[in-house]
């Protein structure tokens, strides 16, 4: 299992997102994706997209003024 971290701090919807999904892509399934995020939209958007994407939020942590969302990558479709 791969676990890596994404700097999306500093953007905005629906860039957090792409980001996301981008560096997903190619990753296995079990593979964690830690989302740094400072748009609060992230904590709506990113669990959207993976429920429509088949991936799972582990987790959704605030720190301070960042949102850190875990996503475990689902089986690809």
């Amino acid at each position: 299992m791969t676990r890596v971290q994404l700097d999306a701090r500093r953007l905005l919807c629906p860039l957090p997102v792409i980001r996301t999904q981008e560096r997903v892509e190619g990753m296995a399934a079990g593979d964690v994706v830690e989302v740094l995020c400072t748009d609060p939209g992230a904590r709506h958007d990113i669990p959207a997209w993976c429920r429509v994407n088949g991936h799972q939020v582990i987790d959704i942590e605030e720190r301070g003024d960042e949102l850190v969302i875990t996503v475990q990558v689902g089986e690809a479709t």
